[in-house]
């Protein structure tokens, strides 16, 4: 026997089709939703819609913004020839919250999984590779310490190399099998800091 009827068991089953949101979670949020007004329930679903519309990759780093460039990018105090590079836009804002790294990122999008059929051109590395044709000094691999990251990082320092870019690695402060989102900003910065050449 169900205890609610379709809108509200719809609303709740969407809600917890969501990353991060149990069954539990999912209910409450739905009857938040439900009891909101209705101005503010429309003006979160406008929120969301011209948000699925407008936001794009920005044109250097491939972040997310609802501009050509992303904040980051069109910072002119930031170090441009020092690129980071993150598997997602998530591990960007983590390391953001350090407020400690200077230079710019680009984000790949994924990592490198042939066991899930995830190759080099089905991430951002040509973008990679077309940013390094610039004036860049060193790259800063910063993919999380599992087998893909693991792997992404390797086949990058492979493309890198050639050009004479210097090409880092984090340090591993960052546990393996960690993801960088989840870390705390002391240890990511220590990661950093600790990074060695590859």
């Amino acid at each position: 026997m169900e205890t609610y009827n379709g809108l509200i068991n719809n609303l709740i089953d969407e809600l917890a089709s969501l990353p991060g949101i149990g069954s539990k979670s999912a209910q409450r949020l739905a009857f938040h939703l439900i009891a909101l007004p209705q101005s503010k329930v429309e003006h979160l679903a406008n929120t969301m819609i011209k948000a699925r519309s407008e936001v794009r990759y920005c044109e250097q780093c491939c972040n997310l913004t609802d501009a050509d460039v992303c904040p980051v990018c069109a910072n002119p105090k930031r170090d441009h020839r020092t690129i980071m590079v993150v598997e997602n836009p998530r591990d960007l804002a983590a390391y953001e919250k350090t407020g400690r790294y200077e230079g710019v990122y680009h984000v790949l999008h994924g990592a490198i999984s042939p066991m899930l059929g995830i190759g080099p051109g089905d991430i951002r590395l040509k973008e990679l590779m077309t940013r390094l044709e610039g004036d860049v000094d060193e790259v800063i691999i910063a993919t999380n310490s599992s087998l893909e990251g693991e792997t992404t990082a390797m086949y990058i320092s492979k493309l890198v190399k050639p050009t004479g870019i210097k090409v880092t690695r984090i340090a591993s402060g960052v546990p393996v099998g960690g993801d960088l989102e989840y870390i705390d900003e002391v240890t990511l910065l220590r990661a950093l800091e600790g990074r060695t050449e590859l």
